[in-house]
């Protein structure tokens, strides 16, 4: 049985979240809060709380500062963003501030609940669409993302299949989808995800997610292997 929290000031998106985690996690209890200082308080008060699903438009609480603010009075709970604004550097940032995840409130049902469960399991989540690069990932070194800066000799240490573990990572895959992609095993990707933690010397996704951010790695890729690739 999961213990998750939403911390929302509109009761209707709440009453929503509430009507999703019951249909989709029916073993699951759900803690509501309208404001930061119940959350707060919610999550002082609930030991075996897994998951907090934070707005960041709550009335005593303006932008990133609640994750700020639950991040340092509670650091062992993992917060995700749920929000409507679905700009790149936001979610960075949150991240950046230890978020485990982020997921837009314009989400589908069916990928809400794949991101929940991705979380629950101690994944970190991101809106596939937005972190998604716009570069494209076939063009050659020298033709792909035009002054967008090549990795550093770290990433250089990764192998050509850690370098695309990474890739989709840093789009917000999880595991599965990443097995699925590569035709790997879900082991294999931990594997991979575990060499590539050690070879970047980050202590977990969240800060391979933003120290591939501003790396060009599909150029890396191209690279290696010549246009054709």
């Amino acid at each position: 049985m999961h213990t998750l929290m939403v911390a929302d000031d509109h009761p209707l998106f709440r009453e929503a979240i509430a009507a999703v985690i019951e249909a989709g996690l029916p073993d699951s209890r759900l803690l509501e809060a309208e404001s930061l200082d119940e959350a707060l308080r919610h999550a002082g008060a609930c030991a075996e709380l897994d998951l907090a699903l934070l707005d960041l438009g709550l009335p005593d609480a303006s932008g990133l500062e609640g994750l700020r603010a639950l991040r340092a009075a509670h650091p062992w709970l993992p917060v995700a963003i749920l929000s409507a604004d679905q700009e790149r550097r936001t979610i960075l940032d949150a991240l950046d501030l230890g978020a485990v995840g982020y997921i837009p409130k314009s989400t589908a049902r069916r990928s809400l609940l794949a991101a929940l469960a991705q979380l629950l399991e101690g994944q970190v989540y991101l809106p596939p669409d937005i972190m998604r690069r716009s570069a494209v990932p076939h063009l050659s070194a020298a033709g792909a993302g035009a002054g967008a800066p090549m990795p550093g000799p770290r990433f250089a240490a990764l192998t050509d299949k850690q370098l695309e573990v990474l890739i989709r990572l840093s789009h917000g895959a999880s595991n599965k989808v990443i097995a699925r992609e590569l035709d790997i095993a879900e082991t294999t990707v931990k594997t991979h995800v575990s060499a590539i933690l050690r070879k970047l010397g980050v202590p977990g996704r969240v800060q391979a997610i933003l120290a591939a951010n501003d790396a060009d790695l599909e150029a890396l890729l191209a690279e290696r292997h010549g246009p054709s690739r």
